[in-house]
């Protein structure tokens, strides 16, 4: 049975022994679930220098709707997404026959990478993602033992910069959430994503100010005063990046 299964995940992945060792992901497809625009912007820049051809999904409904039409070789799953929780998605999809051969969680939260590994993913990457090498390493080490190339490969040092245009994006995201959130629902979606964005940014700042609203909520705290710096902070560089 179990070189069965070995055997079909090869048959999935038939162009990846061909594969250069400059573009040592040609030949698979990936498909990121992630709703935000510049997490995802430096995913398609990291498999545009390894070679790989990327699908996006920006929420579990529409994740689900690719799954039903493409076969990806890799999927990298957000652990935090508008409609609902991805280590459910990751652990749906572990569970289904023909198993797709790499699965990812990721996170703006490094610490949540053991949730991922729990619902059966095969690894797992902090935000920022933007190392090739690790990116690279990740997804090979992930792969089956049959299915790798063979040899040494020198790691590239290339560290990828995102268009600011996806981070415009999510920061008005932010925004538009701020200004209509009723509920607690919200107030942790706002949290996690804004916590991903400026991880992401290198923005220790605005990391604080998200991972303060979480801690807040989760005490029973009044929000207000988090709220206001939050949607203070978001403005500010809304009105920064414009100016690029």
């Amino acid at each position: 049975m179990q070189n069965d299964i070995a055997s079909d995940v090869v048959e999935a992945l038939p162009l990846w022994r061909a594969a250069s060792p400059n573009r040592p992901l040609a030949g698979l497809t990936v498909l990121v679930v992630e709703d935000s625009r510049f997490a995802s912007e430096a995913v398609r820049l990291l498999c545009l220098r390894s070679g790989a051809r990327i699908r996006r999904a920006d929420c579990l409904r529409s994740a689900a709707r690719h799954l039903q039409t493409y076969r990806p070789a890799v999927v990298i799953v957000d652990l935090g997404l508008p409609d609902g929780d991805g280590a459910g998605l990751i652990r749906q999809i572990a569970a289904t026959e023909p198993r797709v051969p790499v699965l990812l969680g990721i996170s703006g939260d490094p610490g949540l990478g053991h949730l991922a590994m729990a619902a059966g993913a095969d690894g797992f990457l902090a935000k920022p993602i933007e190392s090739l090498a690790v990116f690279q390493q990740t997804i090979l080490s992930a792969l089956p033992v049959e299915a790798r190339g063979h040899g040494l490969r020198i790691l590239p040092d290339e560290v990828i910069q995102p268009d600011p245009s996806g981070l415009r994006d999510d920061l008005a995201h932010v925004a538009e959430i701020l200004a209509s959130a009723q509920d607690t629902t919200a107030v942790d979606y706002i949290a996690h994503f804004l916590a991903g964005i400026a991880r992401s940014a290198h923005d220790p700042v605005l990391e604080a100010a998200a991972t303060a609203l979480q801690r807040d909520r989760e005490a029973g705290h009044a929000l207000a005063s988090d709220l206001a710096r939050i949607s203070g902070l978001v403005q500010e560089r809304l009105a920064r990046v414009a100016s690029l």
